[in-house]
């Protein structure tokens, strides 16, 4: 299974940030030295400037690469801008579209960051600077591999960007589900949004979830699956509201893995957010998503 990292690239934040830069770096070293499972460890390519036109504007492509973004577009995104910055964000959208690819080929394929499902076609929000997702279902479009795409959004903040970019395109169904008291507080509305109640626990959230993705996913029938497995609808996260367990999330995950698996959609799996105060619980979780998409793949080889 095809693993993309792109930790080495670094992004320079001040003293105090509170985005935890280094659980990529964590959860990277602890796949490279764990005797569980046995991943690819590949760099991906940077995302070109034709690809993320698919989905961005041309002028604020040139915003981000030029340094000419405006104080107020700043601090919106949450990152200070640097020429790192615009590698690193480059770098994390060519390892999206990469775990696409070789999710075509072999099944599912992980992006160990992206999920920057924030970021619409003209700004960036909340820590994402390009959209890595869409750029990469309309790259894998451009290439024809792919006609149509799902994305199954888990992490504990609704993908407004995603949801606004999917809106204008008929190609992408776009789920999310989310805490509804949170961040963005101006939602934008997909294809189908699960708003659930600050502090939702492991059996109702679990619940909501298998109540509808089975019958979505026959439903709307893609040609590949992009999961956001986010970190951050655990318990005491910083930045979520929601209190799943370590194990709720585990069965999360395994449900979206093996109900994509079972249908034979090629599955690519997104790491997305996490905010835990212990960075350790935050490479936890990511790991144990890695883990269980590496089991699967050795359960049901493809190709199908």
């Amino acid at each position: 299974m095809d693993c993309f990292y792109s930790d080495t690239f670094e992004l320079p934040l001040p003293p105090g940030h509170r985005f935890p830069m280094l659980k990529y770096r964590l959860l990277r070293e602890r796949i490279a030295n764990s005797p569980e499972i046995v991943c690819d460890l590949r760099l991906p390519p940077a995302a070109s400037d034709s690809q993320l036109l698919h989905v961005h504007t041309r002028d604020y492509v040139e915003k981000i690469t030029q340094g000419k973004l405006s104080p107020l577009e700043v601090r919106r995104i949450g990152f200070p801008w640097s020429r790192q910055m615009v590698e690193r964000s480059r770098r994390s959208t060519g390892a999206t579209i990469a775990a696409g690819r070789s999710a075509l080929r072999d099944s599912i394929a992980c992006n160990l960051a992206g999920g920057t499902h924030h970021a619409f076609a003209d700004n960036g929000q909340g820590y994402c600077v390009f959209n890595d997702v869409c750029v990469a279902i309309k790259s894998l479009q451009e290439e024809r591999l792919i006609q149509s795409a799902a994305v199954i959004d888990c992490d504990v903040h609704q993908g407004n960007g995603t949801a606004s970019i999917a809106a204008e395109d008929d190609s992408i169904f776009a789920m999310s589900i989310h805490c509804e008291k949170n961040y963005p507080f101006q939602k934008t509305n997909g294809d189908l949004d699960i708003a659930l109640p600050a502090g939702t626990a492991d059996d109702a959230y679990l619940a909501s979830l298998t109540n509808f993705l089975p019958n979505l996913l026959q439903e709307v029938d893609p040609d590949i699956v992009f999961y956001l497995a986010g970190a951050d609808p655990f318990q005491g996260d910083r930045l979520g509201l929601l209190s799943l367990s370590k194990q709720g999330l585990k069965r999360r995950d395994q449900h979206v893995i093996s109900n994509c698996l079972s249908r034979k959609i090629p599955l690519a799996i997104c790491m997305a957010g996490g905010y835990a105060p212990n960075v350790e619980d935050i490479v936890d979780i990511h790991f144990s998503t890695v883990a269980d998409a590496y089991h699967h793949s050795q359960k049901d080889p493809y190709p199908w």
